[in-house]
């Protein structure tokens, strides 16, 4: 059946049908979820052939590719839309227009999910707090499921009927379709510019990610960012986390008299940081995030704190690489917006100041419309060398400059990674060189030069290993 021929029937079939648009993992998973459940379903994808058509189920008589099927979104009942098709979309908007409802895969598994739900989204540290909440639930012996955004569907979790708990990462692009998601408990956990192309403003972007605390049992507050507080009612149960000593009942850190830092609930310290094997001060903030998602959820502590010393983070976010010269590598290639590198030059930066040490910053790709000025106070005070690669390179050293970055800073065009590891080399090389750590958190989207963000930094990560290669042969021609 052709596709025009297939939509006249629909045309005709009454007001049930239900239409996906986007074949990527998410829309795939919806098209299968709702054939399941019987529904009357039809796929429109721009792709001309999209990657995932051939695993559509048969049921599925009308797939309209090649472009959004204008026609065929105004015979829906409802349209569910993948995460990376904007609302503005004109065949998305004339069916808005047109009062069709448009939702998202994580409406449709709110309304179908009978477990407690916690939800989390935030600018920054999202799939590590959600990594680490799920890891906290399946050491306590909870049956979690782990999806959203972080690379599962979250319809898929449904396929487990013994599930308790679900764990959710979720991005604006996801929330800005969901309504009265009701999580057991929700957190924002942290704000700064990221999707500005798409959301339009800070006021767009911070209205769609606090959709997540509608109707949500409980909250989890970030001190340090005013932006994360819902408006949500007083009496509500709600933790917060921060930098300083908490108050009764909240997270926070408090430093002995010899200078060690421990996690604190209320007075009692929980954990010493050493403890960790994740770095940083902003790794300090996931930990107390993940330790009160997991308390609201009614996660024992002890199992908790037990999970925490055991987590070793994720891949391509602030993640250690080696060490070659005395000098450390890091790949944070995670890091996409300015939001994520702030965090990571500020938890990484605080390590090595005071050894007087500085990080050599790699950042570049492309840009998102962000203004990338707001980096230069933490480049000011914790990195000496900085180096551009990507398309927006050199957009990112025009903000830089005119945000009055200090002349102590050298800043470096290099394009590419390979470019950067010759510059590397040169700049180390000398005997007053303060860098003791390298650091990629680009601030930036991959897709110029990269298929994604790990594409990036396992790129980062075969260089580092070729300096390891290039010292060995080194040491044996001598």
């Amino acid at each position: 059946m052709t596709a025009h021929n297939a939509t006249e029937t629909l045309i005709h079939k009454g007001n049930g049908l239900q239409v996906v648009v986007g074949l990527g993992q998410s829309g795939l998973s919806v098209a299968h979820y709702l054939a399941k459940q019987g529904y009357q379903v039809a796929v429109t994808d721009a792709q001309v052939a999209p990657t995932l058509a051939a695993q559509l189920p048969d049921e599925i008589e009308v797939r309209q590719f090649g472009n959004i099927d204008a026609e065929l979104l105004q015979q829906a009942a409802r349209i569910i839309i993948s995460p990376g098709i904007s609302l503005d979309t004109p065949a998305i908007a004339a069916a808005r227009h047109a009062n069709i409802p448009v939702v998202s895969d994580i409406q449709l598994f709110c309304e179908a999910c009978t477990v407690p739900i916690v939800a989390i989204t935030g600018s920054n540290a999202k799939s590590t707090v959600t990594t680490l909440v799920g890891q906290m639930a399946a050491d306590a012996g909870i049956n979690v499921g782990v999806g959203g955004n972080i690379g599962i569907p979250a319809l898929t979790l449904l396929d487990n009927t013994n599930m308790e708990l679900a764990v959710l990462e979720l991005s604006s692009f996801q929330l800005e379709t969901v309504t009265n998601l009701g999580a057991k408990v929700a957190t924002v956990l942290n704000m700064s510019p990221d999707h500005l192309d798409r959301h339009g403003d800070m006021l767009g972007y911070h209205q769609a990610k606090h959709r997540i605390f509608q109707g949500a049992k409980s909250v989890v507050i970030n001190r340090e960012d005013a932006l994360t507080r819902p408006l949500v009612a007083d009496n509500l149960p709600r933790i917060s986390t921060g930098i300083h000593a908490p108050d009764k009942g909240q997270y926070g850190l408090i430093t002995d008299g010899e200078g060690q830092t421990f996690i604190a609930r209320g007075t009692e310290r929980l954990l010493s940081a050493d403890k960790l094997l994740m770095k940083g001060r902003h790794n300090l903030l996931n930990a107390q995030a993940a330790l009160a998602l997991g308390e609201l959820a009614g996660l024992p502590l002890e199992s908790m704190l037990e999970t925490l010393q055991q987590f070793t983070g994720l891949e391509h976010r602030c993640q250690y690489v080696g060490s070659f010269a005395n000098i450390d590598y890091f790949d944070d290639s995670k890091g996409t917006n300015i939001g994520s590198t702030m965090a990571a030059i500020e938890g990484l930066g605080a390590v090595y100041a005071p050894k007087d040490g500085k990080l050599l910053l790699i950042l570049g790709g492309q840009g998102k419309g962000q203004q990338f000025g707001e980096l230069t106070p933490f480049i000011n005070q914790y990195v000496s060398q900085v180096l551009f690669i990507g398309e927006d390179g050199k957009q990112i050293e025009q903000h830089l400059r005119a945000a009055k970055i200090s002349d102590d800073v050298a800043l470096h065009q290099c394009q590419t990674l390979e470019n950067a590891f010759v510059t590397i080399q040169q700049v180390t090389a000398s005997s007053l060189s303060q860098v003791q750590a390298v650091l990629l958190s680009p601030a930036c989207a991959s897709f110029d030069q990269y298929s994604g963000y790990a594409a990036r930094g396992e790129h980062f990560s075969r260089l580092v290993a070729q300096l390891d290669t290039a010292q060995s042969d080194s040491t044996i021609i001598s």
